[in-house]
């Protein structure tokens, strides 16, 4: 098979009309033409690290909104299945991405859980990572959160990177404003990449230090504007991903957008192009071809090098992408096998009430659009209700799906103005629990209960209705479709809105009121807790 177009080759730093020669899947020739050529020949984008459960959708219907816009290949850290179902979740993640063409390459999660300061579904310890590791699959060794541990030396953190190191594989790094003798001794461990850089001289002082910088912009973080120049200042160090990409938004773009943004505000093309594809191959040793002579015939074709316009895609030799008839059907099977860890029972209104116990109420508030929350302290004036009416709060709760019969954990939240309604998910990272928001115990209790009914899924309820996205797959992902998913997403966020949230995306934003290693002030399956606090946990009241 020969196929014509402008070529774009980067290491040559070149464009120029070509044949590329294509048999058993290889490109066998790449040959210099004297003829004008219609669209350009280029590596296909490769996301350098993502979350596929982020996305809600397994990883073959994540492949097929990806590949939509150019995505050949992603490097995925399952850690979110694997607090759920622990070594179990990342290989089932493995088998599910054999249905898809796409090239999914994996991470053994470094940090399950995430603390020990809530309950998780599994733990995944020296053993268990260096068998993941193993694996061919398994390409890395995923970002290492726990960077106070990589500072310290603690045995088990450093017995699992250097069993990555022993095995040849890279290791991610998660190390968020970690600066001076600190990212010395983080970086000196062996850690190759972050992805966690807000601000560019963050990002430059780990360059120096022999690390990559991973440039964001998903759904939830966004740092794509802040560290764009360094795209040029350093092309051999820089990669591009997303991290988390809901539905919605998966449906609109993927890794294109970076580089029409990049390319539009003057990155050098090529520096571009290599960031979004060549140097992720580099790192993690992939085997994603990069347009040439012997490598896998994996590109595409584009309708210029402006919009990115995708015309075609290949992987193998195969097209699996034209712009006029889509994805071709034959090259995807259908996977309906599902794994889950879900054990909590239905509760009732009674096992969610409140009793006053001091002075003063300890609640979260909430930011609009971050992550990072504060702890605020009020005086209880009156009774507990006129207090929680006059300052606008709702209730949070927090239930352990894991086992029978646990005690809900309650506490109050600014930010939502639910009225009369509640909405609840197990998406709550990072170690998936039940959490809930409303503003009476009835509307939460209901809305617990209906995600209980489906073991798992978000929800919204008011008097009136209750709607439902069930997430079959450990109570995170769906084997429906990405426009499916990404429509039903839409309408529960629609109703939140509607009914008083302000905020722009509620349910990402209580997802992340259950992540205790953010601080100020957040919420567990054990109790109210600020990380930045001497003893972790918080009263919900005090005298």
């Amino acid at each position: 098979m020969k196929i014509k177009g402008n070529l774009v080759d980067i290491e040559k730093k070149e464009i120029f009309p070509a044949e590329v020669e294509i048999q058993s899947g290889k490109i066998t020739g790449i040959v210099k033409i004297q003829e004008e050529c219609e669209g350009y020949i280029m590596p296909g984008f490769i996301d350098a690290h993502v979350h596929i459960e982020s996305s809600m959708l397994s990883p073959v219907e994540f492949s097929k909104s990806a590949m939509r816009h150019g995505t050949v290949a992603i490097v995925t850290d399952p850690h979110e299945i694997a607090n759920v179902c622990g070594t179990e979740g990342v290989e089932y993640m493995i088998e599910n991405s054999e249905n898809t063409p796409m090239y999914i390459y994996f991470g053994a999660p470094s940090c399950v859980p995430a603390t020990p300061f809530e309950t998780s579904g599994n733990v995944l310890g020296v053993n268990e990572v260096r068998k993941l590791l193993q694996k061919k699959e398994v390409k890395y060794l995923s970002e290492v959160m726990n960077f106070p541990a990589v500072i310290n030396r603690e045995s088990t953190m450093m017995e699992k990177i250097e069993t990555a190191i022993a095995l040849n594989k890279p290791i991610d790094g998660h190390a968020p404003g970690v600066k001076g003798k600190d990212i010395e001794k983080y970086a000196g461990a062996g850690i190759t990449t972050d992805h966690e850089c807000f601000d560019i001289d963050e990002a430059r002082e780990k360059i120096k230090h022999g690390m990559k910088i991973l440039i964001r912009e998903g759904s939830a973080a966004k740092n794509f504007v802040q560290l764009m120049p360094l795209i040029d200042e350093a092309p051999d160090m820089v990669m591009l991903c997303s991290d988390d990409k809901h539905p919605d938004d998966l449906t609109v773009s993927h890794i294109n957008e970076l580089v029409r943004k990049a390319v539009k505000e003057g990155c050098d093309l090529f520096n571009v192009i290599k960031a979004s594809s060549y140097n992720a191959v580099k790192h993690y040793n992939l085997e994603t071809g990069l347009l040439r002579i012997n490598d896998n015939a994996d590109f595409i074709i584009v309708e210029d090098l402006e919009s990115f316009k995708l015309r075609e895609m290949y992987i193998g030799g195969n097209l699996i992408y034209n712009n006029v008839s889509g994805l071709d059907a034959e090259y995807f099977k259908i996977h309906t096998r599902i794994i889950n860890n879900f054990n909590a029972e239905r509760i009732n209104e009674n096992s969610i009430s409140i009793i006053q116990n001091g002075r003063f109420l300890n609640y979260i508030g909430v930011i609009d659009g971050e992550l990072i929350t504060k702890k605020i302290k009020i005086e209880i004036s009156g009774t507990l209700s006129e207090t929680v009416k006059a300052h606008n709060l709702n209730k949070i709760v927090v239930l352990n799906r894991y086992q029978k019969n646990a005690i809900p954990v309650c506490g109050y939240i600014s930010g939502f103005n639910l009225v009369n309604s509640a909405i609840a998910s197990t998406i709550a990272h990072d170690s998936h629990n039940i959490i809930a928001i409303g503003d009476n115990d009835t509307m939460i209790t209901r809305a617990i209960n209906s995600i209980i009914d489906t073991r798992g899924g978000i929800a919204y309820v008011n008097e009136n209705l209750i709607k439902r996205l069930p997430l079959e797959i450990g109570g995170i992902m769906t084997n429906k479709p990405v426009d499916v998913v990404a429509a039903e997403y839409k309408s529960i966020e629609a109703m939140t809105r509607s009914n008083g949230c302000p905020l722009h995306a509620p349910f990402m934003t209580m997802s992340f009121m259950a992540l205790l290693v953010i601080p100020e002030l957040k919420i567990g399956d054990k109790g109210l807790f600020d990380i930045t606090s001497k003893d972790g946990f918080v009263s919900l009241f005090e005298n």
